[in-house]
């Protein structure tokens, strides 16, 4: 079969019968990312209101920090006497002064102050509403039943 030159050949006069439909397929996805980059990023989150070093120069704060490591060294007696005076200084963030009743109150349950253990996590709550032990703090076997009867859960 001979070909004539003024007859194109089907390949040069029809286009593959994939490209419009991929054409049609593609746009809308090649759309919706350059609309994605062209939206605006984020905003920043806030800058801090103050550096560690500011906040290692009030008191209150200073104190908790000096608890918890007492409290990671296993010096129970200085980390519960730092604890106590951290809170009695003001710490300022809600959430610090419930970090420091939580571990008063893993203070007072190990030493069998089971009162006391429970009033921590009262004023944990109080100081945070959010406060809550993770799933490891609240099933251990000396704190986790006192935490439990006096919390309800965090919903």
């Amino acid at each position: 079969m001979t070909t004539h030159p003024e007859e194109p050949t089907a390949a040069r006069s029809h286009p593959t019968p994939c490209r419009p439909r991929l054409r049609a397929l593609l746009a809308p996805l090649a759309a919706a990312l350059l609309g994605a980059c062209a939206s605006a990023p984020p905003p920043p989150p806030p800058a801090p209101t103050g550096g560690l070093a500011e906040l290692m120069e009030r008191p209150a704060e200073r104190l908790l920090v000096e608890g918890i490591r007492a409290y990671d060294d296993g010096q129970y007696p200085q980390a519960e006497s730092a604890l106590r005076r951290a809170l009695e200084a003001g710490l300022r963030s809600g959430r610090d002064q419930a970090s420091a009743h939580k571990l008063l109150a893993f203070i007072t349950c190990t030493s069998e102050r089971l009162a006391a253990c429970e009033a921590a996590f009262r004023a944990a709550r109080a100081a945070d509403p959010a406060f809550a032990l993770s799933r490891s703090e609240a099933g251990h076997p000396l704190w986790g039943p006192v935490y439990r009867q006096a919390l309800p859960a965090v919903p």
